[in-house]
């Protein structure tokens, strides 16, 4: 709600639901199917938010559109900007244009590279890096500023990497220096662009490109070619792998999952949760890629609405009842967000790895279960079975 504020849409029913959700917390009177109702009413305004964002950034930036983006790296003095918010990254564009200091996107500032807008810059150079737990590497090898959008900033290891980050917007970091809006919303990025300048070019830490671009839009814009793919039989099942990375090694199972699903299977993803599989040579169906990358952890919305569009393609009466597989990755309230915007559609039997949430106390986690069939995941292996018999 707030980046989409930030582009100008705002809705005031979205803001009085945040204050009613506040107030029910403190309702003792609400019994456990109350409760169970105003989660459900929180996941239909989190798909309201997420169309709401979705609308703010396609009006201002045009629809992603299928994108190949360089991870490797240029020669150039640069600035690395992380997080979600794409006014700051157009304003950061504007004013290093034409001053020779590139810019590159990191995490999930990914997919602004998919939106046509951002295109006509010739300083837009590519991602570097992965998702934000490996930061503490990849900033020491970046060598420029950093500007931090939103979250997902770790505490530094050195006070030299710390002078070099920036923070703005709703985030901020002890000893970093943040950037405040004016009046009228512009930012002032001068002394990042000037400390770019005295530092080296970035390390090269890996080369080549990946492929994104895979929101609704574009999506829909292949419905043709996927539906036929869906009734030749090539394409056997979708997976929906949307949410969030961390550095748990258990997490590596999503990695596995990927590269042992079988290859008439098709991966779609939004969120930090696409960099365990993003990199890897999962190849394509009939020119349709494996992994169908729609953009940021809001940009499930995309998929959700892929999901209704093919319901509607294939005259089904359930969303259920589509050759879609929901394995979740969450960390954090984000992810959560999307699990309830799936439930409030109707989704069921998703799986949310690679533990349950701590806040799932027992008698919620039941509650999930026999109402919306919500599981953990297993193996690799045993999933990938099970999935598949389904």
């Amino acid at each position: 709600a707030e980046h989409a504020k930030n582009i100008g849409k705002g809705n005031l029913d979205i803001n009085a639901f945040i204050y009613k959700a506040l107030a029910a917390t403190l309702d003792d009177s609400l019994t456990a199917d109350d409760l169970v109702a105003l989660t459900l009413k929180t996941g239909e305004y989190g798909v309201k938010v997420m169309a709401l964002l979705d609308e703010a950034n396609t009006s201002r930036f045009g629809n992603p559109e299928i994108t190949e983006v360089n991870i490797g790296v240029r020669k150039n003095p640069a600035i690395l900007i992380s997080g979600h918010d794409l006014i700051d990254l157009e304003q950061l564009l504007d004013q290093t244009k034409g001053t020779g200091v590139d810019v590159y996107t990191h995490s999930e500032m990914l997919p602004a590279h998919y939106y046509p807008a951002f295109k006509k810059y010739d300083n837009f150079a590519g991602n570097y890096g992965n998702a934000w737990w490996k930061q503490l590497d990849e900033f020491v090898s970046f060598h420029g500023p950093i500007l931090f959008t939103t979250n997902c900033i770790v505490p530094p290891r050195s006070e030299e990497v710390r002078g070099r980050i920036f923070t703005t917007g709703s985030t901020g970091y002890p000893g970093c220096k943040h950037i405040m809006a004016d009046k009228n919303g512009k930012k002032d990025f001068s002394e990042i662009i000037a400390l770019a300048k005295t530092l080296p070019a970035p390390d090269e830490i890996e080369t080549g490109s990946i492929v994104g671009g895979f929101a609704h839009n574009q999506v829909i814009a292949l419905a043709d070619k996927v539906v036929d793919a869906v009734k030749s039989g090539a394409i056997k099942k979708f997976f929906v792998m949307a949410g969030c990375d961390g550095r748990m090694k258990s997490r590596e199972y999503y990695t596995e999952f990927a590269e042992k699903l079988p290859k008439d299977t098709v991966i779609l993803t939004a969120g930090c949760a696409k960099y365990r599989y993003n990199k890897l040579k999962l190849g394509d169906i009939g020119g349709i890629p494996r992994v169908l990358d729609a953009g940021q952890c809001n940009d499930s919305y995309s998929l959700a609405v892929i999901a209704l569009k093919l319901k509607e393609v294939f005259g089904l009466d359930d969303i259920n009842k589509l050759p879609i597989v929901y394995n979740i990755a969450w960390y954090e309230q984000k992810a959560v967000i999307v699990l309830l915007a799936l439930l409030s559609l109707g989704v069921k039997n998703i799986h949310l790895g690679p533990t349950l949430p701590g806040f799932l106390s027992p008698n919620v986690a039941k509650v999930l279960v026999e109402k919306f069939g919500i599981a953990g995941i297993g193996t690799a292996d045993s999933d990938i079975e099970l999935f598949m018999a389904q």
